[in-house]
């Protein structure tokens, strides 16, 4: 008996322990203009900095690729340290070593670092795929393995770590070295997609939504989660193609017998449409009313006014709270249904 409350308080030891961590992305953008390698002692000095933020107890580096224009990093803190402290100190020290290497007006960052929650293994695996493959997307290599300044060459035994432990990175996939180097190596195997790319530039501040607000007037927004991922799958980095997706989606539930066209209908169906179309752009952060208002060229208030009618029906809350990875498999559905 005594063994086994002395099992069960060592389970709740450790659960409790690793409720206390978290996992981030974090991610850094050169300005326009600046190199983040304008000298070729920089490359290492930046890496060598990265590892030394992490030195604290608690903090671990689990991945990091290094960039011209880009720095990436999966980090692992204690949830009592602060995520702020680890990005603003590295961002500020790599600005003070450019700019004293490109002594040019202006800032070294295109902007604050940005920080996306990991919250479980296979996002973390996720996103060491993104980060192997960041240099040939962008160019910088033409293999995956082959590129020198990222932790995965480490990871896979190709090159001396020199102070980076691979230990947490290669954990994710499996307990002995070499039997994780070869998980990783399968997991990395398959290329992301382009739509990845795009959900995952958006999510991280690299691409912002587009959104046409008159003939020669585009306005550029930082999204998020949701929609990131209703922007990528439509095509690209505007806002229009996330809205067909969600009117193709929205006319398919509310009419399912007949085609609906929710751009020209005048009747009170349309209008439904509309509305529902309206309230899950703003539930999901893609948008407000106003830019639905102008997709479907209609008047803003009128639009507000059916999305408030369209809340206190139950029918139609039961729409709005759709989960959104269910909007898009059905709507890719229908999309491959019209399809030649």
């Amino acid at each position: 008996m005594l063994m086994r409350l002395h099992s069960m308080s060592n389970e709740l030891a450790v659960a409790a322990d690793a409720d206390e961590l978290r996992v981030w992305s974090l991610c850094w953008q050169a300005a326009q203009g600046r190199d983040f390698f304008v000298h070729p002692t920089l490359v290492e000095l930046i890496r060598d900095r990265l590892i030394a933020a992490h030195a604290r107890e608690g903090r671990v580096l689990i991945d990091f690729v290094l960039l011209p224009t880009e720095i990436h990093a999966i980090t692992q803190l204690r949830s009592g340290d602060s995520v702020a402290s680890v990005a603003r100190s590295f961002g500020a020290v790599v600005s003070r070593w450019v700019r004293g290497q490109q002594p040019r007006r202006g800032p070294v960052l295109a902007g604050p670092y940005c920080a996306v929650p990991l919250d479980s293994d296979e996002a973390v695996r996720q996103d060491i795929r993104m980060l192997a493959w960041r240099p040939v997307c962008l160019g910088e290599s033409s293999s995956r393995n082959q590129y020198r300044h990222a932790a995965l060459r480490y990871a896979l035994g190709l090159r001396p770590a020199r102070g980076f432990e691979t230990t947490p990175l290669l954990r994710y996939f499996g307990a002995s070295t070499h039997g994780a180097r070869q998980e990783l190596r399968k997991w990395l195997s398959s290329r992301p997609s382009e739509p990845d790319w795009r959900a995952w530039e958006l999510t991280r501040g690299l691409q912002l939504a587009t959104d046409h607000i008159g003939p020669d007037t585009v306005v550029a927004r930082k999204v998020g989660g949701a929609a990131a991922a209703l922007i990528a799958a439509g095509g690209g980095y505007g806002i229009e193609g996330a809205l067909m997706i969600l009117e193709r989606w929205v006319a398919a539930k509310i009419s399912p017998a007949e085609p609906l066209d929710l751009h020209v209908g005048a009747n009170a169906l349309a209008s439904r449409g509309r509305a529902l179309v309206g309230g899950l752009a703003v539930a999901h952060r893609l948008c407000p009313a106003a830019s639905v208002a102008r997709h479907f060229q209609r008047a803003k208030a009128t639009l507000c006014e059916q999305m408030r009618a369209s809340r206190s029906r139950p029918v139609d809350r039961l729409i709005l709270r759709t989960d959104l990875r269910r909007i898009l498999e059905e709507a890719a559905l229908l999309h491959r249904g019209r399809s030649p």
